[in-house]
């Protein structure tokens, strides 16, 4: 019997079967209907499964799944092996959450440091005891670009050019290539730097819709040999979760 796991975020959900701990299937949708989850039920044999939603309220597809299986709702009491030092607890986001315990599952020998480079960029550490103590928030890629366009009168709304390398930008939409780009890169370099500066043999985990973008920014770093990518980093957390939740 397998698990499961889905993982709503502000922009997209994140769909996941598991058996056990091995990653069978996984797909990424604006939303879900009944016909995705027909077809998911169709294909695989669940027993449980697990939602891990940053929206408010229950949604109709959660109503949909829950005449198929029930529903293990993700919370903060099921972030096993974390010592949770938030200072407000109730206010720390649940995907958040779940990103460290999926590093602490991985890596739990590691002091880690967790980048998701999604709609906002988070930056949070959990050390090789399990305490969590907090972290950062920052806009994220396409949130800086929205960003200039809509605070300005002039500037335009520019898309994500990958292939962009330069220090500099030689006209206004290079400039702001160069300098959301560049930013970001200034930004999560700052932040590892600070982290190994403290925790010298740990972990670098992106994750995040914008994870794997990242990495390449990163790819010539001085830090380039502590990060790991782990696109399915808060799905292989959600699943560690409710596999122990049944234990």
């Amino acid at each position: 019997m397998m698990q499961l796991v889905i993982d709503e975020g502000n922009t997209l959900v994140k769909v996941a079967v598991f058996n056990q701990n091995e990653l069978v299937w996984t797909e990424t949708y604006p939303t879900i209907d009944t016909t995705v989850l027909t077809a998911i039920f169709s294909n695989y044999s669940i027993s449980k499964a697990i939602v891990s939603s940053v929206r408010k309220g229950v949604e109709a597809w959660q109503q949909q799944l829950e005449q198929h299986v029930g529903i293990v709702p993700f919370s903060r009491s099921m972030a096993y092996g974390i010592q949770n030092h938030y200072r407000t607890p109730n206010t720390l986001g649940v995907d958040r959450l779940a990103a460290v315990t999926g590093a602490r599952h991985l890596y739990p020998d590691m002091d880690n440091l967790i980048i998701d480079a999604g709609t906002c960029i988070t930056y949070d550490s959990v050390d090789r005891q399990g305490n969590y103590y907090g972290g950062s928030i920052s806009p994220g890629l396409n949130m800086r670009y929205q960003a200039l366009s809509h605070y300005t009168a002039a500037l335009p709304l520019v898309k994500i050019d990958e292939g962009f390398n330069n220090t500099y930008g030689d006209d206004t939409v290079n400039a702001i290539h160069s300098g959301v780009q560049n930013g970001i890169l200034y930004e999560v370099e700052g932040f590892i730097h600070n982290y190994l500066k403290a925790n010298e043999s740990a972990n670098v985990i992106l994750t995040g819709g914008d994870g794997v973008f990242l990495h390449t920014l990163l790819k010539n770093s001085i830090f380039a040999g502590y990060i790991k990518t782990e696109p399915y980093l808060v799905l292989k957390g959600l699943n560690a979760a409710i596999t122990k939740h049944n234990d």
